[in-house]
């Protein structure tokens, strides 16, 4: 008889056994999903996932409709379409998002791709997997985990990582995080951010700018909330303050000021003017490389869908889509309201559709969490989930239905105002 000869598995990604077992929001809905099963028939108001209700623009449906039709006709249709995105997105996107607030981004400097989340991830694709990234804390879990990921974490050692720098957001600065003494390669901002809410001034945007300059950095900022700024002193993009195009990368999303959780569509900008450094000291295109990595990787966002993004910036659509906005700003502002009243200490809520809501005694995230579910029969997300500094905190959004977002907090009331 033969001998047996040993199975050699292939190896895998050692990164991914170095993070945590489970990414935040799946853990909100199992612990979700237990209860129900414990309590069934019991109405559970999810105030935790930051998904959409209101239906996609009218002005968006009506073009993918047409979009559809397209296909459906031989001299209409469309295969594979441009990596990049088609040139009607990215011109409308250019002359709307950019040119008409006096910023300068070129249709060739913009990238359409399947959403915010995705290039956030993806972008590790061009820098090096010895860069030093900085995160804020708390902050969206994706920063933290891609780059983990990809090999840049180091070691997982009292809730942080060994090779990130961490960028301390706190009621003392308001959840703004400042630039660090250490040196940084790539840093991760998001302004309003997710999930505290807290947005930045021109001032404080422009010293990270001078930051990132002056180490040579690169600033990844994500702006998917942008459409909820009201504030003047607030930019609504990184390249509207002086000296971005030399060291930012823009990330946005039609999700959250379109309804396009479930239709996948984004885009992100990366100027001509923005360089990095190979091994040999030579300037490399960082939108030549990111091009490159499009080209490769990913055969482009649907035709049809990008015909609806597009329909968001003619006049109809522009007036349905900020109404959709203006509803769910108005949902924060009683969730904001409400917390106050019921005696918690609330931030957020202005300029973002994300209420960041500190514990009123000694209990954790995910005891406060469990204590809503519990009593108030409301999903939350627990601060902790968004880095170790948002522990005591929890997370709610205003992007349920008016009606249950009332009926939320009118529960709120009745547990916690007595």
């Amino acid at each position: 008889m033969a001998p047996v000869q040993p199975i050699h598995n292939m190896r895998i990604n050692d990164n991914f056994e170095l993070l945590p077992e489970s990414y935040l929001f799946s853990t909100v809905a199992a612990r979700l999903r237990e209860f129900r099963e414990a309590n069934p028939g019991v109405d559970v108001i999810r105030m935790d996932i930051g998904d959409v209700t209101l239906p996609i623009p009218a002005a968006a449906i009506e073009a993918m409709h047409r979009a559809v039709d397209d296909m459906a006709d031989r001299s209409s249709f469309h295969g594979y379409g441009p990596e990049q995105g088609y040139a009607f997105l990215r011109e409308a996107v250019a002359a709307n998002d950019y040119a008409a607030r006096g910023v300068d981004i070129a249709p060739d400097e913009i990238f359409i791709s399947d959403g915010a989340k995705s290039d956030l991830g993806n972008l590790g694709d061009i820098y090096s997997r010895d860069s030093i990234v900085a995160v804020a804390d708390p902050g969206y879990p994706v920063y933290v985990d891609s780059n983990v990921i990809d090999g840049r974490g180091g070691v997982l050692t009292d809730g942080r990582w060994s090779r990130f720098v961490y960028l301390d957001c706190n009621e003392a600065n308001g959840f703004k995080p400042v630039p660090p003494a250490a040196h940084a390669d790539v840093i991760f901002l998001c302004s309003p951010s997710n999930p505290t809410g807290a947005s930045f001034t021109r001032a404080e945007l422009k010293a990270w700018i001078d930051y990132a300059l002056a180490n040579k950095a690169v600033i990844v900022y994500d702006s998917a909330y942008c459409a909820y700024i009201t504030d003047a002193d607030t930019p609504h993009s990184i390249y509207e303050i002086e000296g971005a195009r030399q060291c930012a990368i823009e990330v946005r999303s039609f999700s959250k000021t379109a309804g396009f959780t479930g239709l996948r569509c984004g885009y992100t900008v990366v100027p001509a003017t923005l360089m990095g450094t190979d091994a040999e000291g030579r300037e490399v295109s960082l939108r030549k490389l990111w091009l490159r990595r499009q080209t490769t990787k990913f055969n482009g966002a649907s035709y049809v869908i990008q015909r609806g993004a597009e329909a968001l910036y003619t006049d109809e659509g522009k007036a349905q889509t900020r109404a959709n906005v203006d509803y769910y700003v108005a949902n924060a502002r009683l969730i904001r309201d409400t917390m106050s009243r019921a005696g918690f200490t609330v931030f957020g809520g202005e300029n973002s559709p994300y209420v960041w809501v500190k514990s009123p005694g000694a209990e954790s995230s995910w005891d406060l969490f469990a204590r809503c579910l519990r009593d108030a029969h409301i999903s939350c997300t627990p601060g902790v989930g968004f880095g170790d500094a948002g522990e005591g905190y929890i997370r709610l959004t205003g992007f349920n239905t008016r009606e249950n977002t009332a009926e939320a907090m009118r529960r709120i009331l009745e547990i916690f105002n007595r």
